[in-house]
């Protein structure tokens, strides 16, 4: 890669972040939403494919975890961490359920599930929505490409303005960092 390349990938990655502004009010209520379901004893269920799955494991490990401060272990859970849940189901109810037959198993009213999609249009996300709903939960999702067949799913939607995915996901790297943050503030 020349210098040149170099500059204009970062200056890319950077104009990807900086397009966060235009979303700051939906950023403001996705944040204060996984807190809030944290305060109420509620749970987190994070789901991805591939980059965004990711995304979803860092999110929820931090949560059980820690992220800058010490606080109380928080009930964060990402349902694309476990192969062999994944595989069973796949095999026993097709790829399009891995996410949605999770969330029958552990979502409940007062729960929230936080997606993260570049293009949204995975069939499995979805179907997660569409569970997460019917299983009285909230749902977040960290999206981009305009949305794809995801948008106006959720009840907070944070549509990154960018079209290659790589931006794409290292604006919601941010995004889940704000929530951290949030959370953190709340709970340190």
């Amino acid at each position: 890669m020349t210098r040149e390349e170099l500059d204009g990938a970062i200056r890319a990655a950077a104009a990807a972040v900086d397009s966060l502004r235009s979303v700051a009010a939906e950023i403001s209520r996705a944040t204060e939403a996984v807190a809030d379901t944290l305060k109420n004893g509620g749970k987190v269920l994070t789901a991805g494919n591939g980059g965004s799955a990711a995304e979803a494991m860092h999110l929820a490990e931090e949560l059980s975890g820690r992220y800058k401060h010490n606080r109380r272990a928080l009930p964060g859970l990402a349902l694309c961490a476990d192969g062999t849940a994944l595989t069973c189901i796949g095999n026993d109810y097709g790829f399009d359920r891995v996410f949605a037959r999770q969330i029958e198993a552990f979502g409940k009213p007062g729960d929230a599930l936080v997606l993260f999609s570049t293009s949204g249009a995975s069939k499995n996300l979805t179907e997660a929505v569409a569970a997460a709903r019917a299983a009285g939960m909230k749902v977040i999702a960290l999206l981009g490409r305009g949305g794809g067949a995801m948008r106006g799913l959720a009840d907070i939607e944070i549509i990154v303005p960018e079209t290659t995915g790589a931006h794409t996901q290292e604006a919601h790297q941010v995004v889940l960092h704000l929530i951290l943050e949030t959370v953190d503030a709340q709970f340190a």
